[in-house]
């Protein structure tokens, strides 16, 4: 069609209309811009990347970043949602055992914020398991987690961390952000920001969500891992856990790659026209996640493909693959991670434990001990744990006073003083960082708040958390916010 009718088109047709009556779908404008880039290129992405060529040249961050030499490359975020208990995983008192079943001292609880405890009788709740020290440092680990157990020369517990929110939603709000205000860009879409991803074949913000949690468990909001004022492009993607991940990563029936490219000049020139005549940075970023989606046709499967993985690594992991279970997102955020996404965050609900704890953190507890040894090993013996920073825990933590009913006792939320664990590059493994008190309620050495956590995360991944902003609103908006945030350089090797 000669450019002269093309005109005449745009008069007649809405490009709605013409979208739809086309039935070709999305993928055509990014196959266009991928037949395009080749073109240029000379040879195909498969061919440039099997003669060790280049990578695809897409969004690789700000210029000016990183702000000095990285110690890592991509951050595995491992979620316990619901709040894991400190007192029954990584953070041992004696003293709250020998007070077991006896009044809390009020001078702990005074004034403090309580969620659903409120206003009724607090009595201690000693450790329902048994610790000891494991490793060369001597870490403090449950029973309840026999294969952290033989992580401790991994991991850098932190046994003092502090949030600002109580209830499950505003409390991952602010893990995620930094700030309980809605509407935010999660830590994984500000990262996607600054450094883009290693690949254009993936999402650069993968999510994944793991089946296997208590029935009734909390829903898990997708705001959760939203671009909020960034452009669209760098949220997190959500994966399925089971099926195919992606819906309609296929050609729809009827869609041959010859009716793609008898389309592509079209919807080409008007894409270029709509640009011209709106200039809206939200058209750019849909376009990129057209190009994107249009790859993953043929990433995705090969992403999912497992037969090229061992039988000693599917058992180390203790799931099969596809089953939506936790080892498997664990396997398969070992696989998006040898892929080049940059930001991997596997949430595992089933950690909400305000009654029946013992029973309930036994389940917890296998469905994950075991992936996340299973994790950090794969990566350690490919090499890829010194450029990978893992973090596993929860959006708070669980109080040290009895909740429940009789036989069958819990604890409630709590903030401030849980436990959190860091492995990987720039991490000192077989250490432990600050400590609660005696009875585990308040960080007494070395406080960390979420902020902090997120300064040291953007630090290793070669950020300054200081200089990293951008503008919004008339104001310079950052990760770590304008409160009081600092590296924890002493968890640092």
């Amino acid at each position: 069609m000669q450019f002269s009718d093309f005109d005449h088109q745009v008069r007649r047709l809405q490009r709605r209309t013409f979208l739809r009556k086309s039935g070709v779908g999305l993928g055509s404008l990014a196959l266009s811009m991928l037949l395009s880039r080749d073109a240029a290129a000379g040879v195909s992405s498969s061919s440039s990347k099997a003669a060790g060529g280049p990578a695809a040249t897409g969004y690789r961050g700000l210029p000016q970043l990183p702000h000095h030499t990285p110690r890592v490359k991509r951050v595995i975020f491992l979620c316990m949602a619901g709040g894991p208990s400190h007192l029954e995983t990584f953070d041992y008192k004696p003293e709250l055992a020998r007070l077991d079943g006896q009044p809390m001292p009020e001078s702990f609880t005074k004034g403090q914020p309580i969620a659903q405890l409120q206003g009724q009788e607090l009595r201690a709740l000693g450790p329902l398991t048994k610790f000891a020290q494991y490793g060369a440092g001597g870490q403090w680990i449950s029973d309840y987690l026999p294969w952290h157990q033989k992580l401790a020369d991994d991991i850098c517990v932190i046994r003092s961390m502090v949030t600002e929110q109580i209830n499950h939603d505003p409390a991952h709000t602010f893990m995620n952000t930094g700030t309980a205000i809605s509407g935010r860009p999660s830590m994984g879409a500000w990262i996607n920001y600054g450094l883009g991803a290693e690949t254009d074949d993936l999402p650069g913000f993968v999510v994944l969500t793991s089946i296997g949690g208590r029935k009734g468990d909390q829903p898990i909001a997708s705001r959760q891992w939203a671009a909020g004022f960034l452009p669209s492009r760098f949220q997190g993607v959500e994966f399925r856990s089971s099926g195919d991940p992606v819906h309609y990563v296929g050609n729809p029936p009827g869609v041959s790659s010859a009716l793609q490219r008898a389309s592509v000049e079209t919807i080409q020139q008007l894409d270029r026209r709509h640009r011209i005549e709106r200039e809206n940075p939200e058209i750019d970023a849909r376009i990129a996640a057209y190009e994107t989606a249009f790859r993953m046709q043929t990433s995705v499967p090969e992403l999912m493909d497992m037969s090229g993985e061992s039988s000693t690594v599917l058992e180390m992991y203790g799931a099969q693959p596809g089953d939506g279970s936790f080892g498997a997102n664990c396997l398969l955020a070992r696989r998006l991670a040898e892929r080049g996404v940059r930001f991997i965050h596997l949430y595992h609900r089933g950690w909400d434990h305000h009654g029946n704890l013992a029973r309930d953190m036994t389940t917890a507890c296998q469905h994950t001990d075991r992936a996340c040894y299973a994790l950090i090993n794969d990566l350690k013996q490919r090499g890829m744990l010194d450029e990978t920073l893992v973090i596993w825990g929860g959006e708070f933590g669980r109080t040290p006073m009895f909740q429940g009913k009789g036989s069958e006792p819990g604890r409630d939320h709590h903030i401030k003083g849980f436990s959190m664990w860091l492995a990987g590059g720039g991490v000192r493994g077989g250490t432990g960082y600050g400590a609660t008190d005696e009875l585990g309620y308040h960080a007494v050495e070395n406080p960390v708040p979420v902020r902090s956590l997120h300064a040291t995360m953007l630090h290793l991944l070669g950020i300054d958390h200081h200089r990293f902003s951008t503008k919004f609103q008339g104001l310079d908006m950052r990760l770590t916010g304008v409160e009081p945030a600092h590296v924890l350089r002493d968890i640092l090797a």
